[in-house]
């Protein structure tokens, strides 16, 4: 009888004809499907933006001008407002989501309690964009306008900071969506990084106190270190949302095209000019936005090769102690 594992007496013992392994082949078809969607995607954005590139070329990239009606597009200010507003998100998100981790993965309160919390920081991913941004208005502008009133006056005379913090002070502004954004990306740091730490081997925090390290000598001198590829996945993976993030920071960040050095002034983003603007669009624009789509797509897509090199990278240092 043939099917796909016939048996064959071979000499009193049944040999058996290994068939197709479908689960490898249904893998192969989905990893194959997912490639042929992200070119499918680049290159009908490119497609559509082509007429912008071969007018506007790389100076698309440096002009620090936006004025639709004069035909004139440059989005030198929503990429570097991309950029520092997921890397000040960041900058607030990582330290507190891996704190928030260790203090889930090691053994400082009941279980219970650690349960409840981890779940009311995972509950954070499910709020929707729009929440977030109009709480944002409610409570972050205002408390963001009293900062900024005492940040102008108390770093009036020093450097740098007096930059960084240079009047007016708007409500809608760069820092009011990087601390949203912070918020936002909060919980994808938080759970892969507790379930990195939890994977580390208990025999590894054993020999560690056994050598005499205190808790937060084998916490921060072993486990993590030991957890650092994890923790590096959950910061690619978190960078990669907060520069794509649209509709909260569209609400929060002002959307203004002027380049300014103060995170206390209003910005703009490419997904917030995305939002913003390709719903009216027509024409020269819509392959301009098409453009700025093109050169988002790119900038994640860095983030996450750059990121693969760090984690590679990671593991091989930390192989040692695994």
């Amino acid at each position: 009888m043939a099917d796909q594992t016939a048996g064959i007496e071979q000499g009193g013992i049944k040999a058996f004809r290994k068939g197709p392994d479908l689960f490898r082949v249904l893998c192969w078809v989905a990893s194959a499907a997912t490639v042929a969607t992200l070119a499918w995607i680049i290159v009908e954005i490119t497609h559509q933006s082509w007429p912008a590139i071969r007018e506007s070329g790389l100076g698309f990239l440096f002009g620090d001008k936006w004025i639709p009606n004069r035909g004139i597009f440059g989005v030198l200010p929503f990429l570097i407002g991309t950029a520092v507003s997921s890397l000040i998100a960041l900058l607030f998100a990582l330290p507190l989501g891996l704190a928030i981790a260790i203090f889930l993965s090691e053994d400082f309160l009941p279980l219970p309690i650690r349960q409840a919390i981890r779940f009311t920081v995972e509950m954070l991913a499910a709020i929707p964009s729009v929440v977030y941004g109009l709480w944002g208005i409610a409570v972050v502008i205002p408390l963001v306008q009293i900062f900024g009133s005492w940040a102008v006056v108390a770093f009036e005379n020093i450097p740098v900071l007096n930059t960084l913090f240079a009047p007016p002070a708007y409500g809608n502004s760069m820092l009011t969506a990087s601390l949203v954004l912070a918020l936002m990306i909060l919980p994808t740091i938080t759970a892969i990084s507790r379930t990195a730490l939890v994977a580390v081997p208990g025999t590894l925090r054993e020999g560690a106190y056994a050598l005499g390290a205190t808790r937060w000598e084998a916490i921060l001198g072993v486990i993590v270190p030991t957890a650092a590829p994890g923790i590096v996945a959950a910061t690619i993976l978190a960078l990669g949302r907060a520069m794509g993030e649209t509709m909260a920071i569209a609400m929060l960040i002002g959307n203004s095209s002027r380049l300014t050095s103060s995170l206390l002034a209003p910005a703009g983003t490419l997904a917030g000019l995305l939002a913003n603007q390709f719903g009216e669009a027509e024409g020269m624009q819509v392959s301009s936005l098409m453009y700025a789509a093109l050169l988002l797509v790119a900038m994640t897509l860095l983030v996450n090769m750059a990121g693969e090199f760090v984690l590679r990278y990671t593991q091989k240092r930390t192989a040692g102690i695994r």
